[in-house]
């Protein structure tokens, strides 16, 4: 019994080592993709790779969307970090960029730096990964 697997053990190492000395070569399908109106070597199958955060950032392009940034947006634009972003976060969502000055409690000095930023901002139905949980107004930012 003991020589039968023995030899057993020896033909499998064998057969193991045969595809190591061989020349093999795997052949893939050449799929014509031209046919599919595609003109890049990708696979017909293969779409891009969208989610909701991409097609959200593809609709603000470079504005300030006041329903789902975080605190940290409000940096780039002078007298609304952090006080009065965070008055805009607290208040939202709005259905007009126009809205937030009919945020209650704003001084004048405030209402003019939104007056002088409305065409930076942009308003579109909140997202729920952009505002879920602490994150819009605890976003890290402790300098």
């Amino acid at each position: 019994m003991k020589r039968l697997s023995r030899l057993l053990a020896v033909l499998v190492l064998i057969v193991g080592c045969l595809g190591w000395t061989g020349h093999q070569s795997a052949l893939a399908a050449n799929l014509n993709v031209m046919q599919y109106g595609v003109t890049s070597p990708i696979l017909a199958t293969e779409t891009p790779r969208r989610n909701r955060v991409d097609d959200k950032m593809a609709k603000v392009r470079n504005k300030l969307d006041l329903n789902n940034s975080d605190l940290r947006d409000f940096r780039q634009y002078k007298g609304m970090f952090p006080k009065l972003g965070s008055l805009i976060i607290l208040n939202a969502p709005y259905d007009s960029v126009e809205d937030v000055l009919k945020i209650s409690g704003l001084t004048e000095q405030q209402k003019e730096i939104l007056q002088q930023n409305l065409e930076n901002f942009t308003v579109t139905p909140p997202e729920s990964v952009f505002i879920e949980g602490d994150q819009r107004l605890n976003v890290g930012a402790y300098d």
